[in-house]
């Protein structure tokens, strides 16, 4: 039988249950694909014995989680955290503490496939269901098979932890991960509410004319506002792709507008307000229309070009010799920075930004050898 926990004072008992745990697994579930005000809907927490589903739709105070997130003592074991850890922020203002994410882990290990599934295959030789993986998880009550769906994904990460765990002890990176999984659980909360420059990210705005972009500001607006009034997420409503088209040819009339693909008849039932919303930016001054925000390239000289290229070499062979992923070994963002920061000695890599103690400490001496030598 499924446990559920559906009030406060069932959450603080299992709360008090946990006291002395060495881990908790950790999921969520939430509803963006099914609501514009996105949220979680399900949490779930397992132990080697079981697991619960944790109702917010019901408890909605879940502050007596809190404690038991922040403290420092249980490991927290999930997978792929940062979604999980900035929407619990967004909508519970949690904080976290030692954090395990095994994501992280596989990644920092070379393994060839990172997802839960195939780790589990791999490891455990245990098929996971993803079958409920798009439901709409703010439905009640939930069936047997998304509750089934729900715990499986704790059922086995406290066992899939204590593996990787092993093995990265081994090869001498469990302070890689660590560090990393920190930086996790400092991730700042998911944002909610509307982003006013959130037009400027439609791909292909930066190829239409500045009145254009006063069309695609509108429409954008204008979706958002049906989404707002409807909770249905804006993707549903029109695509970036359709909303890009409205501000190509800025139709002007109801039989403009029906050429346009990827109405659906509920939009075209807008017809009206979308063809005003076009209109008016269409008639704007050139003083009004918007400016994409600047992102200037920036100037490399040809000597950081060069120690560019030189770290790139030695990225690769040094992944090689690992067996990891480049992007593991160094990001792109931060091989650039480290390129225009020269360093000469190891002390000067800490004016890196973003590049962390595990990455000075293992690759510090050939980044500066390989840096000095261009």
């Amino acid at each position: 039988m499924t446990r559920w926990i559906r009030t406060t004072s069932e959450l603080a008992d299992l709360v008090g249950s946990l006291a002395g745990r060495r881990a908790v697994a950790l999921d969520t579930e939430s509803d963006s694909l099914h609501h514009h005000r996105e949220k979680v809907c399900l949490v779930q927490i397992g132990v080697e014995e079981g697991g619960w589903l944790i109702d917010p739709l019901a408890a909605r105070d879940l502050s007596p989680l809190g404690p038991l997130l922040a403290d420092p003592g249980v490991v927290k074991v999930l997978h792929g955290a940062d979604y999980d850890v900035t929407t619990l922020k967004r909508d519970f203002g949690f904080t976290f503490a030692s954090m395990f994410d095994t994501m992280i882990a596989s990644r920092v290990l070379g393994r060839p496939e990172i997802g839960l599934q195939a780790l589990l295959r791999t490891e455990f030789g245990i098929a996971l269901a993803k079958d409920s993986q798009k439901d709409d998880w703010s439905r009640r009550p939930l069936t047997a098979t998304q509750e089934a769906y729900a715990l499986a994904d704790v059922a086995h990460l406290i066992p899939l932890h204590d593996r990787l765990v092993a093995a990265l002890g081994e090869l001498g990176r469990l302070d890689w991960v660590r560090e990393e999984c920190a930086a996790v659980a400092a991730l700042e909360p998911a944002r909610r509410g509307r982003d006013a420059e959130a037009w400027q990210r439609v791909k292909g705005a930066k190829r239409l004319s500045r009145r254009q972009q006063a069309v695609l500001q509108a429409v954008f607006a204008w979706r958002d506002a049906i989404a707002d009034r409807t909770d249905v997420p804006a993707f549903k409503i029109v695509s970036s792709e359709t909303l890009l088209d409205l501000a190509e040819r800025h139709p002007a009339t109801l039989e403009e507008l029906r050429a346009t693909k990827g109405l659906s008849p509920r939009v075209q039932r807008e017809a009206g307000a979308l063809l005003d919303a076009i209109a008016r930016a269409w008639a704007l001054p050139e003083d009004a229309w918007p400016r994409l925000a600047a992102s200037p390239r920036p100037v490399v000289s040809e000597t950081t070009r060069r120690r560019i290229d030189a770290l790139r070499t030695w990225r690769m062979a040094e992944a090689k010799r690992l067996a990891l992923d480049v992007s593991v070994v160094l990001p792109q963002r931060l091989l650039e920075r480290v390129a225009e920061v020269a360093p000469r000695a190891p002390a000067d890599l800490e004016a890196v930004e973003g590049l962390r103690r595990w990455r000075r400490q293992t690759f510090g001496e050939a980044l500066v050898r390989v840096s000095a030598a261009v």
